[in-house]
């Protein structure tokens, strides 16, 4: 049995927005992965909740007029993982989000709460992060948008109101075309194992392959909340497609990184972590994209 003090059901997006003004108190509840655990710990035992899960308007991928894709909050780890449109076009998060938990955590998790538990261990996240992914939120006085790396306010926290929902994430046609992308996740296990660290690369390759016109970098687990490594793109950017380079970028990027101890992984192992994967995930984006090492 879980503790909960009253269920209140969404019959849209609005009427959510507006639930959660009459509620102060309430919570917004998904696919319950996250919140019905912290429930059943007792962390949230006695909350009102307010579910958006019927809400299939929030669900599904979409191509829009200007090329943008689409994914709605409500949408499946499974679902992305298997949809058309991300396969063609971000194939990297069809991979990253086949990483998260097991397969009946992919197929109710969304990634709508995985963004917004403000968790930096998110395998969405750090991938996400490095398509340029913005966030579409809709409150009282309507939608608004904020780029995903400036969603996040500190560890387990996001800048969304309590009367506002997440319903979109979207990725610009700019973010996503002529990039291919590569992210590699470390865990002690392959499978239902939480990111010691995770890297996420995106490149885009000049038009012989010999040059790195552009590059985004994206981490968990290597900062209070997912990042970009934008001193290590700066410094990569334009650089020739070469073995040194590779071992350049593994080096540029501890200068964003800010790992910590914890008793899943020490700081320095992090560290070692964080430009191994580097090395790693961009070599692989290298050849993805046509290019060769």
């Amino acid at each position: 049995m879980y503790d909960i003090k009253a269920l209140y059901e969404a019959i849209s997006p609005e009427d959510a927005v507006s639930l959660l003004t009459e509620h102060p108190e309430a919570i917004i509840i998904a696919g319950g992965s996250d919140v019905l655990i912290k429930i059943r710990e007792g962390r949230l035992a006695g909350k009102e909740l307010v579910s958006i899960y019927g809400l299939d308007e929030l669900r599904g991928v979409t191509k829009e007029e200007d090329g943008t894709i689409r994914i709605g909050s409500l949408t499946s780890f499974s679902h992305i993982h298997r949809d058309p449109i991300v396969k063609k076009h971000i194939a990297v998060l069809s991979e990253a989000v086949n990483m998260v938990g097991s397969p009946q955590v992919r197929a109710i998790g969304t990634i709508g709460g995985n963004t917004c538990n403000g968790v930096t261990s998110a395998d969405s996240a750090s991938t996400l992060c490095a398509l340029d992914a913005i966030v579409e939120i809709l409150g009282p006085d309507g939608k608004r948008t904020v780029p995903l790396t400036e969603f996040y306010a500190g560890p387990g926290r996001v800048h969304l109101k309590h009367n506002e929902i997440q319903t979109a994430i979207l990725i610009p046609k700019e973010s996503y075309t002529g990039y291919k992308g590569c992210y590699i996740k470390y865990g002690m296990r392959n499978a239902m194992e939480i990111a010691t660290t995770g890297c996420s690369v995106n490149v885009k390759l000049s038009q012989d392959k010999k040059t790195i016109r552009d590059i985004r970098i994206g981490y968990g687990v290597a900062a209070p909340v997912p990042i970009r490594a934008r001193n290590a793109e700066e410094e990569i950017r334009g650089c020739s497609v070469c073995p040194e380079t590779i071992e350049q970028c593994g080096e540029a990027v501890l200068k964003d990184v800010t790992p910590r101890d914890s008793w899943r992984a020490a700081k320095d192992f992090r560290l070692h972590l964080c430009s191994t994967l580097a090395k790693r995930a961009l070599t692989e984006a290298i050849k993805r994209a046509g290019g060769e090492i």
